[in-house]
């Protein structure tokens, strides 16, 4: 039997959001469901419960952040999960990467109504090297497998870039995949929102 839906309240109460701050996530839940009937941004299923498997999911990363982070870059955002939430919450230096025009487009709304400090960038990742510095932390939700993410992320890692990626229950064959190229640090978090799911902490990535 599944959960009932979390409640907004229940969210800022699990994640500590303060009552200004949760006035801006219903401000950003009341623009995803407009702009969801016009273009795709999320399973529309997950919108039955979208404290839990879009709020609280992202926010969740939050406390994985190093406090020394000073930059974050998000790929692949979609409608903003995690970074765009992660940067309500107050992480610094939070760049998203979003090529699909019409998602970037709301994702720039987002900011724009939420005064999130983000800057939003609409191209591929491999078209932005050298425009961006690379990042103290990467995200990534619902992108690709970890071999791929590995690939696609490589020209901006640095020996001392910290992943932070969502994974499901494919987790364990991922990182077997992954390991045939690449060496790295891993750790698996327990997820707080899906318990089939994960954090992947990846450090200390090496190969490909």
């Amino acid at each position: 039997m599944s959960a009932a839906p979390l409640s907004a309240e229940a969210f800022a109460a699990q994640c500590g959001v303060s009552r200004e701050t949760l006035d801006r996530f219903h401000i950003y839940l009341d623009l995803l469901r407009r702009w969801q009937s016009a273009i795709n941004l999320v399973g529309p299923a997950t919108l039955r419960d979208p404290w839990r498997r879009h709020f609280w999911d992202s926010a969740q990363i939050l406390r994985l952040i190093p406090e020394s982070a000073q930059t974050l870059l998000d790929i692949g955002s979609g409608a903003g999960f995690p970074g765009m939430v992660l940067a309500i919450l107050g992480a610094r230096g939070v760049a998203l990467v979003e090529s699909d025009g019409r998602k970037a487009a709301f994702l720039r709304e987002i900011a724009r109504v939420t005064g999130a400090a983000v800057t939003i960038h609409a191209d591929r990742l491999e078209h932005l090297h050298g425009r961006i510095a690379p990042p103290d932390i990467i995200t990534a939700r619902a992108v690709a497998s970890l071999d791929l993410l590995l690939d696609q992320i490589k020209l901006y890692m640095t020996p001392n870039t910290v992943c932070l990626f969502h994974k499901g229950r494919q987790v364990d064959s991922e990182i077997a995949q992954a390991e045939a190229r690449w060496t790295m640090r891993l750790e698996k978090i327990p997820s707080e929102t899906d318990p089939a799911g994960v954090i992947l902490r990846v450090e200390d990535i090496r190969g490909g």
